[in-house]
């Protein structure tokens, strides 16, 4: 029966998967660049809004050299508010982690937009920040541990980085969902077909709404492997909030090598 118990033990915690030892260090990388995107406005209250999250990159990561420090920010295309949303009033910003509880805001300006992969490239004013290393994501596998920080619910439980584990439960074929059936237009039918279809990466991680920009990184490295992109959650923004699949989806990092690369060209 003792051996039965150890065996049932040791089996449990495999399936658990590894703890990765290294994790409090790549956090403790990763956290200071990431940023909170928002909008601000002087006659709102609150004057800040956040739409999502988005991490610091520099373009030496299109060039595979070290990242030092950048002014360049990425995040989910579908973060920016779009034209419906736009309001000549409000500012696009972005909050820096400048201390363990301060956050200083910059204005941003938008410098490239993939909306087939749903990724922005925007630069922020003053100061360059400590910019994440981007690996390009073809040697992830399924299977493989990782982690990823953002701003769950919106900001609801404070303007702190949240950090969750989990792991590639699956790599797959997939198109950015249309709002309704509605729009499912001869263009729309070819992109579904794979004219825009890309690989994406499942997670068994939960991120929420606020998650969505944040970046997907190896917990031994710190390396960014992917973009959080909370568009895949099948129903609405309230139903993720109550009861969450416990799947999501990221943008692998390839894209913003890609992104960032036609930006230099520009």
């Amino acid at each position: 029966m003792k051996i039965s118990l150890v065996f049932l033990m040791a089996v449990s915690l495999f399936y658990v998967g590894p703890l990765h030892a290294d994790l409090p260090d790549a956090i403790a990388k990763v956290k200071p660049a990431v940023v909170i995107v928002g909008t601000f406005k002087s006659t709102s209250s609150p004057r800040f809004a956040l739409r999502g999250t988005g991490f610091v990159v520099s373009h030496a990561a299109a060039e595979s050299a070290p990242s030092g420090m950048s002014n360049l920010v990425v995040t989910n295309a579908h973060v920016l508010p779009s034209a419906a949303e736009a309001d000549l009033d409000a500012n696009l910003v972005i909050q820096l982690r400048v201390a363990p509880n301060e956050w200083q805001m910059r204005a941003a300006t938008v410098l490239e937009v993939d909306k087939i992969h749903d990724l922005a490239l925007l630069r922020f004013d003053g100061p360059a920040m400590a910019a994440l290393h981007v690996r390009d994501s073809n040697a992830v596998q399924e299977g493989q541990a990782v982690a990823f920080m953002g701003f769950p619910i919106g900001g609801a439980l404070g303007f702190s980085p949240v950090t969750h584990r989990g792991m590639i439960s699956s790599i797959t074929a997939a198109a950015l969902p249309t709002p309704s059936a509605q729009q499912l237009n001869e263009k729309t039918i070819r992109s579904l077909r794979g004219g825009n279809s890309f690989n994406i990466f499942q997670l068994d991680g939960t991120a929420y709404p606020g998650n969505s920009g944040g970046p997907l990184f190896d917990p031994d490295t710190a390396d960014v492997l992917g973009v959080v992109n909370m568009v895949f959650i099948k129903g609405t923004k309230e139903s993720a909030l109550s009861s969450p699949s416990g799947i999501s989806y990221a943008i692998p990092s390839g894209f913003i090598l890609q992104l960032l690369q036609r930006s230099l060209v520009h």
